[in-house]
């Protein structure tokens, strides 16, 4: 078993644990897993898995990053590979000066950002996993969609075993296309989300539809490319342009919880459909999916997931 180990200096103000609780959002996500210190994940590098451990070793204004990456016969590119993927997955050269300044001179938002300084918006590894995570997870609890998608991982993923026990890659195209529907009804997908997956992952496998030649269409477009395909309705296209490329001034506005939410934070009386979203969101529109994480977080530590 190789190993490697290496440094990394995110823009300040950075906090990982509120980062890594953007990307999990929920204490039973098993894929990306977090102990109160260290982030842990499963990479697949050149077709076999590796797991990354982080962990913050400095504070929140210096932050520096303690990287260690474990695997069989770890290639010479590894470093490299796994340090592009945690710069896009923990936003690491994200600089949002311009939302703090913004937020110091509006106390509504202020009061909701001032408590998570250091965050960063959190991207899936691809887009690819993006909507994966979308498809999954719409009309579930968000806790009923991460042990969905924990099973997919530990069915289509690869397996690492490490000292503290077996964990998996999150689920990879070219396995879950040769799945049969039954199968992922026996996980506990309907009928039309088994079809989507696979039909999904059969077009990246193939190559037919490559995820990434959306990352630089503008939101039109790429809504529109995103909602050709089976299972993508408006708010898992929306949640794929935020979490997947990253587009962080958009709110889904089809997501129910989230509406609640930020309902109950402006102090609305009246339910929020998709335009009263839009209305509400007015000033902060440039911002729409910061205030969307933010909320989130709010929920984690409300919950006492959060120290």
């Amino acid at each position: 078993m190789g190993s490697l180990t290496f440094s990394l200096r995110p823009v300040p103000p950075f906090r990982l644990d509120l980062t890594v609780w953007v990307l999990r959002r929920r204490v039973n996500n098993a894929v990306d897993r977090w102990d109160g210190t260290t982030w842990r994940r499963v990479l697949v590098l050149h077709n076999r898995p590796v797991e990354v451990r982080v962990t913050q070793t400095s504070p929140v204004d210096a932050p520096r990053l303690q990287v260690a990456v474990t695997g069989a016969r770890l290639a010479q590119d590894s470093q490299s590979k796994v340090t592009a993927t945690l710069k896009r997955v923990l936003g690491l050269r994200l600089d949002l000066s311009e939302f703090y300044r913004f937020s110091s001179r509006d106390r509504k938002l202020r009061t909701l950002a001032q408590p998570f300084r250091g965050f960063k918006p959190p991207k899936f590894p691809s887009v690819f996993e993006a909507a994966i995570n979308a498809i999954a997870c719409q009309q579930l609890s968000l806790t009923l969609g991460i042990h969905l998608l924990n099973r997919l991982a530990e069915h289509y993923g690869l397996a690492f075993e490490g000292p503290n026990g077996r964990a998996y890659s999150f689920t990879r195209p070219e396995a879950l296309a040769e799945a049969r529907p039954d199968a992922l009804r026996r996980l506990g997908f309907s009928r039309q989300k088994a079809r989507a997956l696979i039909e999904l992952s059969q077009a990246v496998a193939s190559g037919d539809f490559d995820p990434e030649s959306i990352v630089e269409l503008d939101d039109e477009v790429a809504l529109s490319r995103l909602l050709e395909l089976r299972g993508i309705g408006r708010w898992s296209a929306e949640y794929v342009l935020l979490r997947g490329l990253g587009r962080v001034h958009i709110f889904p506005g089809d997501d129910v919880g989230a509406r609640n939410h930020l309902q109950s934070w402006l102090g609305v009386e009246e339910p929020l459909d998709y335009d009263g979203v839009r209305r509400v969101l007015g000033r902060w529109d440039r911002y729409g999916g910061l205030v969307y994480f933010h909320m989130l977080l709010a929920s984690l530590a409300e919950a006492g997931y959060l120290s």
